[in-house]
């Protein structure tokens, strides 16, 4: 028999600990631990590792049982929820009903970022220590659909902190959530180091099996491309959720890299301040808003030379759209919702001309540099072809951090956003970016439309299919609000983001078009 000497099993004991630690990078950072204060997709699915949802998304994004079991709509209105038993928190505390209704009425109050979603659920109540209701104000097609983007807090946990409330991230409020967590979920958080890294451990008392064999993550975030891309070749870090498409064909034709392919549900369009009279953040003949002109806004939309868009700055790893749901499914994949007005910069010249800008003028450009494929290198290549209709536009570029506080103040005059995440039909992109907002409403209803682009026809066609039970009736409904949209060009459509993964080839991952990296899944061989 082979005997191994003590020291030797020491070393190989310590040299194997390590292939169970995923490190991993992105470029930004996520943007809080408090899980309902900011809606954005990092932040969302780092903070689904510890927070659980009642029901969330499966490996092909079929919705599937969490800290529900099952549920049942009783009514129209009324759905009924059982809650998984034996479930504990990561202090140690039990998991009740009591925790769901905290939780769903502190996501849809205040400064919830996903007050419009929460909102949507009814009202939440007990009815024993396992069994959640919810009765609604109208009927929700989208009920289980709603219900994955609320993730459930401990109600202890949280009057013990002060974190009764979400945190107010647009105006930077800080408090014990932004740093610290205490969910149901497969890990949980130890260390919290803002735009440094995030580490976290296994939770050997999740009431789940693990698929993977991770046993702590440690999030960097690098917010240059080259650096992130050197940093997996070299085996400083084993997964990178956002390669640069130009860095592609060399990661594929590294050995001990592998690139994991996948398009993702998420839209990126152009949006404009339609709301108000004299534009913040620009030089105009007369002081006028231009934005207010469909002519402008469609001269603009022609003026995109979105091909050169795809090939030479996407390098391939984008699909053009005029569609302005995050996947085709949201519009039933109709292609008169889907095409593009075509690129004819002798129409757009002509339309400026009819609108009075002649000469064109200055606008400001918001942009983020570390959230999407080549953020600000699109508003940069746009700017270069707006320069065309005599339209000089200034880029604003900032990280996220800044960048989507900037746009919750409303306080932006032209802004690059993407849109998207598991749920593809239209109602999540209908009533909180195209709908209008309503100064003083606290459900959240236009509550991501930073430019106040306002209609009453697609309001009013939004609004039914947000209550319509027909599915046909629906679908029509649903259409019609979307081409309302894109005959009025409320918002510039560019295309859906194309997003390969890149791993060492020692790591193996599940993509999924919603862009979320789900942990328990992973294996480090």
């Amino acid at each position: 028999m082979r005997r191994f000497l003590p020291g030797l099993v020491l070393a190989l004991a310590a040299m194997a600990s390590p292939a169970q630690t995923l490190r991993w990078a992105s470029q930004g950072d996520v943007q809080s631990m408090d899980p309902h204060s900011q809606n954005e997709s990092l932040t969302n699915a780092i903070n689904g590792q510890v927070h659980e949802s009642l029901v969330n998304r499966g490996k092909q994004l079929e919705i599937v049982a969490v800290l529900a079991t099952e549920w049942q709509q009783i009514e129209p209105t009324l759905w009924r929820l059982r809650l998984r038993p034996a479930v504990k928190f990561h202090d140690g505390s039990v998991f009740t009903a009591d925790d769901v209704v905290f939780s769903v009425l502190r996501a849809r109050a205040g400064s919830s970022d996903i007050r419009v979603y929460a909102t949507a659920l009814g009202e939440p109540r007990a009815v024993d220590v396992l069994t959640v209701e919810f009765r609604l104000a109208q009927v929700n097609p989208v009920f289980l659909q709603h219900l994955t983007t609320v993730q459930i807090m401990s109600r202890a946990w949280s009057e013990k902190h002060n974190a009764t409330k979400a945190l107010d991230f647009k105006n930077k409020e800080e408090g014990h959530a932004a740093r610290n967590a205490n969910g149901t979920g497969p890990f949980m958080l130890v260390a919290r180091e803002p735009d440094v890294k995030t580490v976290y451990k296994r939770n050997p008392a999740w009431w789940g099996k693990f698929e993977g064999n991770v046993q702590q993550v440690v999030y960097t975030p690098i917010k240059s491309d080259a650096t992130r891309s050197a940093a997996l070749i070299s085996g400083e870090i084993d997964f990178v959720l956002d390669p640069a498409p130009q860095d592609l064909p060399r990661l594929r034709n590294t050995l001990g890299v592998k690139v994991i392919e996948g398009a993702e549900n998420r839209v990126l369009f152009v949006g404009m301040d339609q709301a108000r009279d004299k534009l913040l953040y620009a030089r105009v003949p007369g002081d006028k808003n231009p934005f207010k002109d469909l002519r402008v806004r469609k001269a603009l939309y022609q003026a995109v030379d979105i091909e050169t868009l795809k090939t030479k700055l996407m390098r391939g790893q984008a699909l053009p759209t005029g569609g302005i749901t995050p996947s085709p499914l949201g519009a039933f994949n109709d292609a008169a919702l889907e095409k593009r007005l075509p690129y004819d910069l002798a129409a757009a010249r002509k339309l400026m001309l009819e609108a009075g800008y002649a000469d064109g003028f200055e606008v400001t450009m918001d942009c983020p540099n570390n959230r999407y494929i080549n953020d600000e290198e699109i508003c940069l290549a746009l700017a270069a072809m707006w320069a065309q209709l005599g339209v000089k536009l200034k880029v604003n570029a900032m990280p996220r951090s800044t960048y989507f506080p900037k746009l919750q103040k409303y306080d932006t005059s032209m802004y690059l956003l993407g849109w998207g995440g598991s749920i593809t039909d239209a109602e999540t992109t209908l009533t909180p970016v195209l709908r209008s907002r309503v100064p003083g409403d606290p459900s959240g209803v236009g509550s991501w439309n930073f430019g106040g682009a306002s209609d009453a026809r697609l309001d009013e066609l939004a609004g039914a299919s947000s209550r319509e039970p027909d599915a046909k009736k629906r679908e029509s409904l649903i259409k019609s609000a979307l081409a309302r949209h894109n005959e009025l060009v409320l918002n510039i459509p560019l295309h859906r983001q194309v997003i390969p993964w890149a791993a060492r080839s020692n790591v193996s991952v599940l993509h999924r078009a919603d862009n979320w990296l789900e942990w328990q899944w992973v294996s480090v061989k």
